[in-house]
């Protein structure tokens, strides 16, 4: 059987590699349940959502962000997370995450099949007292018993880092500042993290520092980027990523998303944009991107009912070619 992947490699055959490294392989986390839906202003019915995400979990993406367990009059959108968390089915090989902000989030999230709990903490003081109403130092420690928690259940812990590469408060997160909230989490027993351009501030030259940096000072760590394309660098922010040797990315179908804490934030990087750029490059991820985007301009289209951000709204994978027009006879030529 033919893939997407196939028709990619086909059509960039004989293209020129890439100045710089580039992974063979790259693991894709589908947040567009989760973060693609949670600013929506129209009700996505609770049906939909899980129509969605099983439909998501079919393309071969490996792990899929469900729902939050926040405060549902925080977030209505997502009030519905436990009637969500049980109605989905799960698919073998896909990890499914929640967003667990705090210990009573995690008791919540501890009576649902979550594989991993996605923790929330910002890298700046700014964007903490927008979201969390402290610093970040003490919504650190509001977090410790979450941490332990999961940790005695055997969750897989990934530690959110929003605003890392770029604060709406103020301005861009130096390293030393990001280094040192990965610290509080590996200090902590927390292996796996990832460091969010909540805004869309970043741009790639910042992204290739903060990336080669924490994956040199921290070895032993896994790291995930979740991006933004506010401002239309996304993805050369997400090929910055991988030249720094980054390998997980979190992306959104259709584009979605946003942060109701970050002013003029928009969607997450799309997902059917990351795989038909890694397609392109030879770069695998096991995602198949004609069934993701039948759902991105199907069903998520329709729950949503409003024009996607992604670019496959508009246009089909480039290697699609169309049928030419014919010369016309002019008359009297």
């Amino acid at each position: 059987m033919t893939t997407s992947f196939d028709r990619a490699r086909a059509y960039a055959a004989g293209t020129a590699p890439l100045p710089f490294p580039i992974p063979e392989q790259v693991t894709i986390q589908e947040v567009g349940p989760r973060d693609g839906f949670q600013l929506e202003p129209g009700v996505i019915s609770t049906p939909d959502k899980i129509a969605i995400i099983d439909a998501l979990s079919a393309t071969g993406v490996p792990r899929v962000q469900v729902t939050s367990f926040v405060r549902p009059d925080a977030v209505p959108q997502l009030s519905d997370a436990a009637e969500v968390m049980a109605g989905y089915t799960p698919a073998s090989g896909v990890e499914y995450s929640v967003l667990v902000p705090n210990l009573k989030g995690a008791e919540r999230a501890l009576e649902t099949s979550a594989d991993c709990w996605e923790l929330m903490l910002s890298s700046t003081d700014a964007h903490s007292i927008a979201n969390a109403n402290r610093p970040t130092a003490e919504a650190f420690e509001r977090l410790r018993p979450v941490i332990e928690l999961g940790l005695a259940q055997g969750k897989h812990l990934v530690g959110g880092m929003a605003t890392s590469l770029g604060c709406p408060f103020e301005g861009r997160t130096p390293f030393e500042r990001v280094a040192w909230v990965v610290g509080l989490y590996a200090e902590a027993g927390v292996s796996h993290v990832t460091v969010a351009d909540t805004a869309g501030l970043a741009d790639p030259a910042h992204v290739y520092e903060i990336s080669a940096k924490l994956r040199q000072e921290y070895p032993d760590l896994r790291f995930t980027l979740h991006l933004h394309n506010t401002r239309g660098l996304g993805i050369a922010n997400a090929l910055a990523g991988m030249a720094a040797g980054i390998t997980d990315f979190d992306t959104s179908v259709g584009g979605l998303g946003g942060c109701p804490y970050a002013p003029g934030a928009t969607g997450n990087i799309a997902t059917e944009e990351l795989v038909h750029l890694l397609d392109l490059l030879g770069v695998h991820t096991g995602v198949d991107l004609d069934a993701l985007t039948t759902i991105a301009r199907g069903p998520v289209a329709t729950a949503v009912r409003h024009k996607l951000e992604s670019s496959f709204e508009k246009a089909d994978p480039s290697w699609v070619l169309h049928t030419p027009p014919q010369r016309q006879e002019l008359a009297g030529a």
